[in-house]
């Protein structure tokens, strides 16, 4: 029996999502996305191009083309209720609805949900409206905080003191954003991030993945959406141990518990990101959808059916053996334009030479005549999967590399230097 199914999201996240929905022949694929992304169009029986927050379209759209269940990508659409708004017409969704995609979109609610069900991993903070009295805890703190703008922030919008900026930098920061703000203790320590399929009740993890924000070589330079990724063969961690592990998966299984609690049950995808400190894991946030580029690299070597995986989300009966991995390790690298992300320079041509054994992944790029041009933000992804890490950054790097134009990646991502530099920064701290 044909599956349908739609995704709603125009990404690099989305195409890997699209890929893997694809691998069976048994489900018919649509599309909602503000800007044709050339792969998922490719991939795509329809697509229809909209805002991805156009509730009212996206509905009559999935009505129209009869279909089963939709699968949602980014955060925008969650936080404008799409969700809500596709179950009301029938529609059962992978995503949460508005209330429950609150765990990212609304830090405060996220911190004051973690205390009320004493969860562990929170850390200190403090909510601010008046950015006054904002300015005023930060100059009287006596050490480095992290802060958070309340809303959404597209991964970008947290400034951290001492990393960052410092004192007058953060005062003029919380003023410049309005005051709605929330302040945390800096966590020091080695990040890393836990995904996990959730039907409202059951929680199934995936790989652990690292992310570098930083846009430039040797993790300087200004924050970005993400420039890249990688995960072990073990599908762990060396700075993570397995009491971290399971911590951190206890953390995010008391999340969804508190969540069902207080009647507004999460299903989808919850994306948690820690710090692993000397304390052990702590929450630096909670997404409440697959992770850019993070799940480039755990779809990449899935061996489930997705469109299974989704079936077993919405009916409520998943289970860790609906979900296996290949014991691979992955690294992915994302190609840039000049200028990213301060001023990046679109509009200009780009073209990627022999990916070899890599997979490629479509972003923010246009198509026209069947050539590639930038846009303002990443363009083009490419993920190398291998038995050792050495052997999956190999891969990835030599598609990166091939790419031509006015474009740039970290070519650091997924080297045995780096990986090495973060576990002696773990033994630093512990």
């Amino acid at each position: 029996m044909v599956m349908k199914l739609l995704v709603v999201g125009g990404g690099g996240r989305e195409h890997a999502i699209t890929r893997a929905l694809s691998c069976n022949s048994d489900v018919k694929l649509f599309s909602v996305m503000a800007r044709e992304n050339p792969g998922i169009a490719r991939l795509a029986e329809r697509v229809f191009l909209t805002d991805e927050t156009d509730l009212p379209g996206i509905v009559r759209f999935a009505m129209a083309n009869g279909i089963d269940v939709a699968v949602i990508g980014p955060e925008a659409p969650l936080e404008a209720g799409v969700v809500d708004h596709l179950e009301a017409a029938g529609i059962p969704c992978v995503g949460p609805t508005r209330a429950a995609a609150r765990i990212e979109t609304d830090k405060a609610f996220c911190r004051r949900l973690m205390e009320r069900h004493g969860i562990a991993g929170c850390p200190e903070y403090r909510v601010f409206q008046d950015p006054e009295e904002a300015g005023r805890f930060i100059e009287a703190y006596g050490g480095d905080l992290a802060v958070k703008p309340i809303g959404l922030t597209g991964g970008k919008g947290v400034r951290i003191m001492g990393e960052h900026v410092d004192v007058a930098g953060a005062v003029g920061y919380v003023r410049e954003i309005g005051g709605d703000v929330v302040l945390e203790e800096r966590l020091i320590g080695e990040e890393f991030t836990l995904q996990a399929f959730v039907d409202g009740k059951h929680l199934v993890p995936m790989p652990l993945v690292q992310d570098h924000k930083r846009a430039y070589e040797g993790d300087v330079g200004p924050n970005t959406g993400g420039m890249g990724s990688y995960s072990l063969s073990d599908h762990m961690l060396p700075f993570v141990t397995r009491r971290d592990y399971e911590e951190a998966l206890r953390i995010m299984e008391d999340t969804v518990a508190a969540m069902r609690d207080e009647g507004t049950p999460y299903r989808g995808i919850l994306y948690g990101q820690f710090m692993n400190t000397r304390d052990g894991p702590k929450v630096i946030e909670f997404n409440a959808r697959f992770g850019d580029p993070e799940a480039m690299n755990v779809l990449s070597i899935l061996e489930s059916d997705l469109a299974g995986i989704v079936r077993h989300i919405v009916e409520g009966d998943l289970s860790p053996a609906h979900v296996r991995f290949a014991h691979k390790a992955t690294v992915c690298k994302y190609i840039v334009p000049e200028g990213y992300p301060d001023a990046p320079m679109a509009g200009e041509p780009l073209a990627p030479g022999d990916c070899g054994d890599a997979l490629l992944y479509y972003a923010n790029v246009e198509e026209r005549d069947g050539v590639l041009y930038t846009r303002t933000s990443r363009t083009l992804a490419f993920v190398g999967r291998g038995e050792t890490l050495e052997e999956a950054e190999a891969i990835a790097e030599r598609a990166a590399s091939s790419v031509t134009g006015r474009v740039f990646h970290r070519r650091d991502i997924g080297t045995q230097e780096v990986l090495e530099r973060r576990c002696r920064h773990m033994k630093e701290v512990s």
